[in-house]
């Protein structure tokens, strides 16, 4: 489990290539603070399992699903991500409860810089939209912000803006983003339960 708080900015060292996976060797320091091997880390969103480590690096395997539902699909060396340590029980819960599972991708339609933050509006697909709401909370390559403004459902192009401060921009990649560039989105835990429960009740009412 995590935060969305990112705590540093890693890269992409080496990629190895496996049968329906692919190894990750990522760089990085506080990251790695106190690191052991079975220990969760969320990169860019994505929540691995070190499987090998030392001071400045640690090694993770990617499954084919998690290739195919993230951007880590078109992992790079020298590609720069977010990085986060599982929270540890009893500590403050300062973004919100995010759990590493990545629902899929959003893409970049427009970055508007202002003197005080910066707004980037994302598109996504309709199968996610429902799951978002104004204000809510979203993560976005592993960062866990606030929906700023969002699409009507009538829209035939669902998006969704998020108002980010300079802070933001300079410790995590979002600062590094452009338009047409993929993110990594994990939807609020909770909003992706009631659809899983709503989903079932017109099978429960016909069989009533």
């Amino acid at each position: 489990m995590f935060t969305g708080l990112i705590e540093e900015r890693g890269k992409i060292t080496a990629i190895e290539s496996l049968p329906d996976a692919v190894r990750l060797t990522v760089s990085g320091h506080k990251a790695l603070s106190g690191a052991q091997q079975g220990d969760s880390i969320a990169v860019s969103g994505v929540c691995l399992t070190v499987i090998e480590h030392d001071a400045t690096s640690f090694t993770a395997d990617v499954m084919q699903q998690t290739l195919d539902m993230s951007t880590l699909s078109d992992a790079r060396v020298g590609l720069a991500v977010n990085l986060e340590r599982a929270a540890e029980l009893g500590s403050r819960l300062g973004g919100h409860i995010v759990q590493g599972h990545v629902d899929g991708t959003a893409e970049v339609l427009s970055i508007t810089p202002s003197e005080d933050w910066t707004v980037i509006r994302f598109g996504l697909g309709r199968e996610l939209a429902p799951l978002l709401v104004d204000k809510g909370s979203i993560t976005v390559d592993g960062v866990s912000l606030t929906v700023s403004n969002i699409s009507d459902p009538s829209e035939s192009a669902q998006w969704f803006e998020v108002s980010l401060i300079p802070e933001t921009l300079t410790v995590t990649t979002l600062g590094l983003r452009g338009v047409g560039d993929k993110v990594n989105l994990e939807t609020d835990i909770i909003a992706r339960q009631v659809a899983r429960m709503l989903a079932f009740l017109p099978q429960q009412n016909a069989g009533a």
